[in-house]
């Protein structure tokens, strides 16, 4: 094969029909170049001689440039020696590995990556930590479903709720508020933890975080709609929340928070939903519990496949309910004006027989809680008297 350059310089584009021609040669075959530039001969040997290919430079007489042979070093040779594919070891190298070395960095998985990149220092780096098959689906689903909170609430419907059944708004949505900023925080600290190898799962923690951020913006929209203050914060609710944000292993974070915290949290929406004094109010509620559906769906699919193999894990779950319990148990849990507030919500008035509905339904609403917490746990595997015991051990907070 020959390529003849002519007048075209190496570094002026004459490298990539070298390049080109190469790739159409066999290991060991030969390739003629030939042009005229001053300095292709220096170009190419240097070129060569850093890619691993065998050169051979012969001037032409009386004139300016000549040819050079060239011999394929192939793949094995030059920068490429060493190189592998970023994946587990499949024909396409797209397949999840069980371990992503640090070295393979952020490349793409299904990339072939140059020996001696640097390490980069993620700790979350085995499949079994993270991983769950329905990531990638999920995630999908997650961006198909995003909402635009200026156009799904209706902001400017017209309302005008009693003094009292608006501040139970507004504190419930405080409440709401410095539990969603916890649910944003653990997984956007994870996100930085995470290998790029396992793409799907960081998609899906970041578009959690987003789903997060869009909470938080529209339940302080909503209490600010009619208040220029928020409610109040408790020390208890908070204390609840540190344990959460505190937690340093992915899967037991993911276990309270998305399959006991946000699996609870589910009831609650709902419930706030159903007992709206206003549109607003019901929206808002319907269309964040809408996404923490699928937050609950991935802890739960991440951590039974985490089961399926390392049984073992289950222990360790359960030890982390109870030393939150253990940590919480001197705090109040769920604070008197939020209690308050939901009752005074579901009841709608303060007349005795709407209030004694209320507490019904308020009381009716932990027991969902409780009953939904038991369900998620038995799915994970644990026996029934197991999860009555650490559905009951989950904090009073609900998150």
């Amino acid at each position: 094969m020959r390529v003849d350059l002519g007048t075209l310089g190496f570094a002026e584009g004459g490298y990539l029909l070298v390049k080109r021609a190469l790739r159409r040669t066999a290991t060991g075959e030969s390739l003629t170049i030939s042009g005229t530039a001053h300095t292709l001969d220096v170009d190419l040997r240097a070129w060569c001689r850093a890619e691993g290919h065998r050169f051979e430079w012969q001037a032409a007489p009386d004139a300016a440039g000549g040819q050079a042979s060239i011999v394929n070093g192939g793949a094995q040779a030059g920068r490429w020696a060493n190189a592998r594919r970023v994946g587990d070891g499949s024909a396409s190298g797209d397949e999840v590995a069980e371990h992503a070395p640090r070295a393979w960095g952020l490349a793409a998985r299904g990339a072939t990556i140059e020996a001696g990149t640097p390490e980069f220092d993620f700790h979350l780096v085995d499949k079994v930590n993270v991983w769950a098959d329905t990531a990638g689906h999920i995630y999908q689903q997650a961006v198909a479903a995003q909402w635009d909170p200026a156009a799904a609430i209706p902001w400017h419907t017209s309302f005008d709720l009693a003094d009292d059944l608006e501040d139970a708004v507004v504190q419930v949505m405080t409440y709401l508020i410095e539990n969603e900023t916890a649910a944003l925080i653990i997984p956007s600290r994870f996100i930085a933890q995470l290998h790029p190898h396992f793409r799907e799962v960081m998609q899906v923690l970041a578009i959690q975080a987003a789903d997060e951020a869009r909470h938080i913006e529209v339940f302080t929209r909503r209490a600010r709609l009619k208040r220029r203050e928020l409610g109040v914060s408790t020390i208890g609710g908070q204390t609840s929340l540190k344990t959460l944000v505190d937690e340093p292993d992915f899967a037991i974070a993911s276990f309270l928070l998305s399959v006991l915290g946000e699996g609870t949290f589910l009831s609650l929406l709902w419930f706030i939903e159903r007992h709206a004094p206003d549109p607003v109010t019901a929206t808002v509620a319907r269309l964040a519990a809408q996404d923490e559906a699928r937050h609950v769906a991935f802890g739960l699919a991440h951590l039974g496949q985490h089961l399926s193999r390392d049984p073992g894990f289950r222990p360790r779950l359960a030890d982390a309910v109870r030393r939150r319990h253990d940590v919480l148990r001197h705090t109040a849990g769920l604070n008197e004006e939020v209690f308050d507030a939901l009752l005074l919500m579901a009841a709608g008035s303060w007349e005795h027989e709407a209030l004694r509905q209320g507490s019904q339904h308020l009381f009716q609403l932990i027991q969902e809680m409780d009953d939904g917490r038991r369900k998620r746990l038995t799915r994970l595997g644990f026996s029934e008297s197991e999860a009555e015991e650490l559905s009951l051990l989950h904090t009073r907070n609900f998150m």
